[in-house]
This record gives C-alpha cells, sequence and structure tokens, in this order.
C-alpha cells in the first residue's frame, strides 16, 4: 500500500518536472498545457476527504485495489493521450483515483498495527509522503531525457499491477458495509466537489488570471464561498454526513491538521522555489536541478532513522518543536544566498530543511489520529491530508502572487539606481562595450544596455526569492507559537495526561 501511494505522489511531481516536452508532443500551448496539473490536482482533492466513507462501504482492501487499479490503467490512458482533451480527462481520472488511496495507507497505520508500531509505520509512510516529491522532478527529468515523456507514465504499470495483486492478497483489515449505500448524502457529496474542485481551480489558475481582473476567478471564488456554507450546515446537522466535520471536537486532531496545513504550506512551497530560484537565477538545467534538490530528499531519509528511534524516548511537543525551529532555520539560510552561491551554499539550508522535516511530521501525525477511536480514523485521515494538500495549494498561490509582485517593486527599487547620469552605471557600460568591441556585433551599446538590464532583472529575482524563502522562515518561527495547546502524546499513540 505504500508503494502505491508512493506512485501516486511521485506522479505529481514526475509530470510537473517534464509539462514542456509533454507541451511538445500534444501540439498545446503554454496556458494550456497547465490544465495536465490541475485536472488531476482538482480530482485529488475532492476525493481525499470522501475516501474515509468510501473505505467504510467498500472496505479498505476493495477501496484501495480499486483506486490502484484505476490508477494504473489512466497512466496507460495517459500515455497513449492523442490529443489535449483526452489527456486532461485522463488526468482528472488519475487524480481521482490516486488521491483515494493517500488517505487509506494514513487509516491503517492506526487500524492494522498495535500502538507500539504505530510510530515506526508513520516514519515508513511519512518518508514516501516527503520524500516522493523530491525524487520527482530527478527521476522526470531524467526519464523525459534518456526515452519520453510517455515513460513518465508508463512507469506506473507493473508496480501499480503488482500492488493490486499484493494488497488483494495480504491486507485484510476491516469488511465492507453496504448498508451505507442505502442512506448517501448526495447533496453533501455535490457540495464538496462544487467547494474543492472550485477552490482549487481558483489556487492553481488565479495567479495567471490575475486574480479578480478575471471573471472565471470570481465565478469560481463565489461558487466555492457558498457551496462552502452550504457543505458546512449541511455536514454538522445531517444524522449520516458524507465527512463527519464533528472530529475538529478532538483538540488535539484540530491542532493537528493546523499543523498539517503549515506543513503543506513548507513542502508544497519549496518544490515550487528552489526550481523557480536555479532555473532562473543559476540558469541550471532540470537534470542539474534535480541535483541540487535531492539534497532535501536524502537528508528526509537520513533523519527517518534518527527520528524514528528519539520518538520514543523524548517529548513528542520537543521533537516538533525542534522539526519547526530546524525548517525555520533552513529556510532563513536559503533567503540569504546571492546568484554566486555554489552547491555548497545550497547544500547546508537544504540539509537542515531536509533532516527537520521527519521532527515536524512524525509528532504531527501521532497528534492528529493517534488519539482517535479506531472507528473515526478513517473519515480523519481525509481531512488530515486534505489539510496538508490545501496548504500547499494556498502556499503556492499566495508565493506565486507574492513573487509576481516583488519582483516588480523589486526591479523599479533597483531602476532607480542605475540612471544614466550615475557614475557607476557609465563606468559599468564602458566595461561591457570595450569586452564586447572584438565581437562583430552591430550595435555594441544596445548590447551592452540589453546585458545591464539582464543583470538588473537577475538581482531583483535574488533579492525576491530571499525575501519568499525568509516569509517560508517566519511562518515555521510563528508556528511554534500553537505549541501551548499541543497535548503531549506518547510514542505508542495515546495521549498523556488526558481522559483517553
Amino acid at each position: 500500500m505504500v508503494f502505491g501511494i508512493f506512485m501516486a505522489i511521485l506522479d505529481i511531481q514526475i509530470v510537473a518536472s517534464s509539462l514542456e516536452q509533454i507541451q511538445a508532443g500534444l501540439s498545446a500551448t503554454k496556458d494550456e498545457i497547465t490544465w495536465v496539473q490541475t485536472a488531476y490536482l482538482v480530482a485529488e482533492v475532492v476525493i481525499i476527504p470522501l475516501s474515509g466513507w468510501l473505505a467504510r462501504v467498500f472496505s479498505t482492501r476493495i477501496l484501495f485495489v480499486l483506486s490502484c487499479g484505476g490508477f494504473t490503467l489512466m497512466s496507460l490512458c495517459c500515455a497513449l493521450a492523442w490529443n489535449l482533451p483526452s489527456m486532461v480527462v485522463f488526468r482528472a481520472f488519475q487524480g481521482l483515483f490516486g488521491g483515494a488511496m493517500i488517505p487509506t495507507v494514513f487509516a491503517v497505520i492506526y487500524t492494522l498495527f498495535p500502538s507500539r508500531l504505530q510510530s515506526a509505520m508513520v516514519v515508513v509512510v511519512g518518508m514516501v509522503v516527503t520524500v516522493a516529491p523530491t525524487a520527482g522532478p530527478v527521476l522526470g527529468g531524467y526519464l523525459t531525457e534518456a526515452v519520453s515523456w510517455k515513460a513518465l507514465f508508463l512507469i506506473n504499470i507493473l508496480p501499480g499491477l503488482a500492488v493490486c495483486l499484493l494488497t488483494w492478497l495480504f491486507v485484510n483489515v476491516d469488511e465492507p458495509d453496504w448498508r451505507l449505500l442505502e442512506k448517501i448524502d448526495f447533496l453533501g457529496i455535490i457540495y464538496i466537489v462544487i467547494f474543492l474542485g472550485s477552490l482549487q481551480y481558483v489556487l492553481e489558475e488565479g495567479v495567471r488570471e490575475e486574480w479578480f481582473d478575471s471573471r472565471e476567478i470570481v465565478l469560481f471564488s463565489l461558487a466555492s464561498a457558498i457551496a462552502g456554507i452550504a457543505m458546512l450546515h449541511r455536514e454538522l446537522t445531517i444524522e449520516h454526513p458524507i465527512v463527519d466535520l464533528w472530529a475538529f471536537r478532538n483538540r488535539n486532531f484540530a491542532i493537528g491538521c493546523v499543523f498539517s496545513f503549515i506543513l503543506g504550506i513548507g513542502l508544497f512551497t519549496l518544490l515550487y522555489l528552489m526550481p523557480v530560484y536555479l532555473a532562473s537565477v543559476k540558469r541550471l538545467n532540470s537534470l542539474q536541478i534535480g541535483q541540487y534538490i535531492m539534497i532535501t530528499g536524502l537528508f528526509q531519509l537520513l533523519s527517518a532513522f534518527v527520528a524514528g528511534p528519539l520518538a520514543k524516548v523524548i517529548d513528542s511537543r520537543l521533537m516538533l518543536a525542534l522539526g519547526l525551529s530546524g525548517f525555520a532555520l533552513g529556510s532563513w539560510m536559503n533567503g540569504n544566498l546571492t546568484h554566486e552561491a555554489g552547491y555548497w551554499e545550497f547544500f547546508w539550508p537544504q540539509a537542515i530543511r531536509g533532516f527537520s522535516m521527519m521532527f515536524c511530521f512524525l509528532p504531527i501525525n501521532s497528534l492528529a489520529l493517534g488519539t482517535l477511536p479506531a472507528e473515526e480514523v478513517k473519515n480523519a485521515s481525509g481531512l488530515y491530508n486534505l489539510m496538508r494538500n490545501l496548504g500547499g495549494a494556498i502556499g503556492l498561490a499566495v508565493f506565486n502572487t507574492l513573487m509576481i509582485q516583488l519582483n516588480k517593486l523589486h526591479y523599479a527599487v533597483l531602476r532607480e539606481a542605475v540612471v544614466p547620469g550615475s557614475s557607476q552605471t557609465q563606468i559599468f557600460l564602458e566595461g561591457m562595450k570595450e569586452r564586447m568591441a572584438g565581437a562583430a556585433l552591430p550595435n555594441v551599446e544596445s548590447a551592452a544596455l540589453k546585458q545591464l538590464y539582464g543583470m538588473v532583472m537577475r538581482e531583483a529575482e535574488v533579492i525576491t526569492l530571499n525575501t519568499l524563502f525568509q516569509i517560508l522562515g517566519l511562518i515555521f518561527l510563528l508556528a511554534l507559537l500553537l505549541m501551548p495547546w499541543v497535548s503531549k502524546v506518547s510514542a505508542d499513540g495515546g495521549e498523556l495526561g488526558s481522559g483517553h
């Protein structure tokens, strides 16, 4: 099952790193190709909260085999896609099947394993959830260069079939409850689909459409807000809700979800900012970017072997505080780099951040799901995973918008300093002209000005990205203010000092 979700999470990042090649293969425009990603993410975010109810109806085994089988089949269809609309439809179904797998695995940790083994299993699943997104761009870049973009989807087929077969043979956690089909909350499902689907669309497309200047964004924002209010009212008042929101009454679970949201911001925003920094400032190709980003994944892997045993001996609150502080420090260090920074300057901030990730993930997971009654875990797991995805989507939308605004601002400030009357500007331009004199260029003056413009743009981008890394560091530092509300959760999953 863990291998199944590894495929599902890896798939998002693998495809994201090779959108240009898929664009060329399908003869799509730059704006159109983003739908290959948006369709997957919208479908995924819609199915995650419904997965708890589906697991109760079909049983964990049947739901997981159907999801993994569907994901594998859609991977094959994506590789055979003949144009953009067909690819978008197949990707949406792939997201639907892939999204249902993730919360199901989290729920199994707390229903299949005895409490003494739960923290070890959280480490295993945590490694997948945090390492897979980091490994994605490296593997995606390599497969696209070595084979073709179709290989990104075809690599899912054999592992997908193996996971289906092994899950069917060996996973038997619970029995289906077909009676739940007699009282399906259809209206609740419709509200959830409109609310989360519209919200994800707004967050994905908002930056490109310049937010509320676009009629579509206004329309989808209104649809999301109205459906969200209607969903809250319905799910809190009917007898058999499709998603049980009363789980948030459990303080541990509610605080755990807030931390999951913050972790989502950190995880997904970094996976976006780092490649942007390395591609536009350092001018690296996708394979070189992969080699830089791989450091985070390697240290996440390394920290799993430290965090697991440590969770049994130290207070989970101390562990979480260490994780949040480490992540904040790594992000802050990343915010002090220049365009001349080399591999090792990027190495340490990533190493600290990667190592801190498991120190955050383990206690947050135990806090959110470890103290819930077994019958509530399936539903709660869907909500917990949804919070991480929403954190990522909202984080990306906010940071993307900030990047555009800050770039303009920093460029304007730098431009004021680079004026024709400035002696430094004149010295620079003269130096450039001398260097280019032997290059037989038709217009040396305009070529020198172009070089200067490029430098100012690059420096504006460096300042912007540094600011964004520091903002990310501050978010994780401020998350420490939530610590007084965190209950101590013992290594075996029980809450200490409470009535549980």
